[in-house]
């Protein structure tokens, strides 16, 4: 057997993938986890994979051997961008799959009730930046919901499926203002944690502060209609625009 014969026996076929995810689904289901939720999270993993293929065809392009003459070299470059073309669609069909799996989201560009999922992953992105700033969370469970509800509120499935990376970029931008905004009126500081600065106490405040800072009239909106308390979006704005 050459090599290319045992580099195909390697590859994963059809049906070993479709088992691997109906056992993943399974396990998952007997964890607890909704298969709406499981399915959503599986299938953005997988848009990921493509996502992440079709950047490195993309960077193949160049790296074509130059010893081997223009002709070849540009051969090359036009042949990795038609795959990576059709890589990035096939990553974009995968996102809207995903996004749109649920009863409730008909379209990936028009907002929809907030998924246990969508929920579940906001929780994951705000808590490991918050701590980069800050030493302990002090808001309960509860709130954190409402909070969060009110922020994904203001995005389509499509934005909140990118919406990690999107705060892991707001908080990178803007690191020293963040950590200065911490320092002053998060854990540790001379402020209360009652009263109009009760939110900087709480990861949440790292997805409040993005909003204020990219759609704050769409958050407001989302706040009242929550009923959230009007102080708490108002300790955040002072906070935030004291330290710009």
């Amino acid at each position: 057997m050459n090599t290319a014969d045992e580099g195909r026996q390697q590859q994963l076929d059809v049906a070993s993938v479709l088992n691997a995810k109906t056992t993943l689904l399974q396990l998952l289901a007997r964890a607890g986890v909704y298969t709406g939720d499981a399915e959503e999270l599986i299938g953005l993993v997988e848009a990921g994979a493509l996502a992440g293929a079709h950047t490195e065809i993309a960077e193949a392009r160049r790296s074509a051997p130059q010893e081997k003459g223009e002709a070849y070299a540009s051969g090359w470059s036009d042949g990795a961008l038609a795959v990576a073309d059709e890589l990035g669609a096939v990553a974009e069909r995968a996102l809207i799959r995903a996004v749109t799996a649920g009863p409730s989201a008909d379209s990936a560009d028009e907002r929809s009730p907030v998924r246990r999922a969508e929920m579940e992953r906001a929780k994951v992105a705000v808590t490991p930046l918050y701590l980069s700033f800050a030493d302990a969370s002090d808001l309960d469970p509860e709130v954190t919901e409402q909070v969060l509800g009110a922020v994904l509120r203001t995005m389509n499935p499509r934005q909140r499926a990118g919406y990690p990376g999107r705060l892991t970029r707001f908080a990178s931008a803007h690191r020293a203002h963040l950590e200065r905004l911490y320092a002053e009126y998060g854990p540790g500081s001379p402020i209360a944690i009652h009263g109009r600065y009760s939110l900087v106490h709480s990861p949440t405040s790292v997805a409040v502060l993005e909003r204020l800072a990219e759609t704050p009239s769409a958050l407001h909106e989302e706040w009242d209609a929550a009923e959230l308390p009007p102080a708490w979006l108002d300790g955040l704005t002072t906070a935030w625009g004291s330290r710009a």
